[in-house]
């Protein structure tokens, strides 16, 4: 990762009548990273994100992604990012490979269905249809359907959702595996754990405002500091290492 500056949000607004949902943020993200936005329901960070992925109007501020300002360059920016679609986005009866073309068509890009597979272990699945796949599988198809135009930087809102342990894990090895080919990752997501494992820096919302924005260790560094101590952990591992150890963590099933 290089400090390089790929988004850059300086004074984000977004109003909806007289309820502010955005209330004036700034904030940049690095190419490379995987930055992570957190934050309670209603805190305003889907709001932002569908805001820096030009589906939704901002009310006031000022947005530049990888050089493009957000008020004159709207196109520009859509052709280098990547957004994934929720599951219920895809139509069921279609096969995998039939999506990616469709997908393909959409945007107007050459792809190989095979090796965009391969890159989410689901080339064994090529001729199955959505409605077929398990969780963990659609939402890797998902995934996958966000990489098709190449895009410098995709957008992962709350990826893994209702995974199971192991599904999880596997989608962190996936993430990862996109970012180290450089591409820029920036994810929501309720699970702290997430958060702490994958990002490299992360953005604290709440009511509309970033309360923290830093690396997890220096975040949790700074709350020791105050003198904050959890309860003593007497034991050196816990239920979900017990599940992942049992059931092993290849690809087989989820």
């Amino acid at each position: 990762m290089n400090n390089s500056t790929v988004i850059s949000v300086k004074n984000l607004t977004k109003n909806y009548g007289s309820f502010q949902a955005v209330k004036g943020i700034s904030f940049e993200v690095y190419e490379g990273e995987i930055f992570g936005l957190l934050g309670p329901n209603g805190a305003g960070k889907s709001t932002t994100l569908e805001i820096i992925e030009t589906l939704r109007e901002k009310t006031g501020g000022e947005i530049i992604v990888a050089g493009y300002n957000i008020d004159q360059d709207v196109n520009a920016i859509k052709r280098i990012i990547g957004v994934q679609l929720q599951t219920s986005g895809f139509y069921p009866g279609l096969n995998l490979t039939e999506l990616i073309h469709l997908f393909a068509g959409l945007y107007n890009e050459p792809v190989n269905p095979g090796e965009l597979l391969q890159l989410v272990n689901l080339e064994d699945k090529a001729k199955n249809k959505f409605k077929e796949l398990s969780g963990g599988q659609k939402q890797r198809f998902s995934i996958a359907t966000t990489l098709i135009n190449k895009p410098r930087i995709i957008f992962l809102d709350e990826p893994t959702t209702g995974l199971d342990p192991q599904a999880r894990r596997n989608l962190w090895d996936l993430i990862r595996d996109i970012r180290s080919k450089g591409t820029t990752v920036i994810i929501t997501t309720h699970y702290m754990d997430e958060a702490e494992i994958l990002c490299d820096r992360v953005a604290i919302m709440d009511q509309g405002k970033i309360i923290a924005l830093n690396t997890p260790d220096h975040l949790i560094d700074d709350l020791v500091a105050t003198g904050f101590e959890r309860p003593k952990e007497v034991k050196q591992a816990n239920l979900e290492d017990v599940f992942i150890h049992l059931t092993g963590r290849t690809l087989r099933s989820e």
